[in-house]
């Protein structure tokens, strides 16, 4: 059981901002003071008593295009992300365990994907393909798992070598018993670190795409794109475009504090057990 009173102040911090951040995106159909969408004012409205945070480009309350923006933009990310995870850590362990010409194939494929610069090859997809929800998750989960491949490959490849995984093996165990009852619950550590670095990659590079007018398109509109739709209004000194920017830098910085105290518990915990 946790003890809250135990919790480092930055992962305090980081839990907090977060699950705010979280708990808007859910409940933004029932917290936002307008629909999503709706032209309530002028355009970029300063803050004032019905426009906590002003209005855009198009006069939409800034505040309810924040929520809605959330909810793409943790749905994208989070989908994109454990998607990555489940096929670069799924083949990375395969390729650790099993080795020879598996590892080799799977290894110089992943080489080859890594070879071209990401945002190129994203870019160059989606300006071929359309630029749905569905697309945006598989392009950024697979050029993500390529990361993950690397990471698991590297830490099932130490621990395969264990003699509690060859004892396994002489065993007679089959190569997913060994990589869910063996290898997995010994690598968790450093794969929990990666997921809280990878959904932030999500994030940010969502957010470039978007920017860039090849992620999410009008009228829905991620973080990124909002950034995109209101950065004229920056050389008037209007901080529309200024506000979702700042989203996304506190969302990045409130999941890498979590991730790095679930990584220091995780590790203390599994050194208290070695201990005993």
């Amino acid at each position: 059981m946790i003890d809250w009173r135990r919790i480092p102040l930055s992962a305090l911090v980081g839990l907090v901002l977060t699950l705010t951040i979280v708990l808007s995106a859910l409940l933004a159909p029932w917290l936002a003071p307008y629909a999503n969408g709706e032209v309530v004012g002028d355009v970029w409205a300063p803050m004032n008593a019905q426009h906590w945070l002003g209005t855009d480009n198009l006069g939409r309350d800034l505040l309810t295009r924040m929520m809605y923006g959330a909810r793409v933009t943790l749905l994208i990310a989070g989908a994109a992300t454990a998607l990555s995870f489940t096929v670069g850590v799924l083949l990375g362990f395969v390729a650790a365990v099993m080795g020879g010409w598996v590892d080799q194939w799977l290894s110089r494929g992943v080489d080859a994907l890594m070879a071209i610069p990401t945002l190129i090859f994203a870019l160059v997809v989606l300006s071929v393909l359309p630029s749905t929800v569905l697309v945006l998750v598989l392009v950024l989960g697979i050029l993500d798992a390529t990361r993950v491949f690397r990471l698991s490959r590297a830490v099932a490849a130490d621990i395969n070598v264990m003699d509690y995984v060859e004892a396994a093996k002489l065993r007679g165990e089959k190569t997913r018993w060994i990589v869910l009852s063996e290898i997995l619950p010994n690598a968790l550590t450093p794969l929990i670190s990666e997921l809280g670095l990878r959904f932030i990659f999500a994030v940010l590079f969502l957010s470039a795409l978007s920017f860039l007018g090849l992620g999410v398109q009008p009228p829905d509109a991620d973080w990124g794109g909002m950034v995109k739709e209101n950065k004229e209004g920056i050389v008037f000194g209007i901080p529309a475009a200024l506000i979702p920017a700042a989203a996304i830098a506190v969302l990045t910085i409130s999941v890498n504090l979590v991730a790095d105290w679930v990584l220091n518990r995780t590790a203390d915990l599994k050194g208290g057990r070695g201990h005993d």
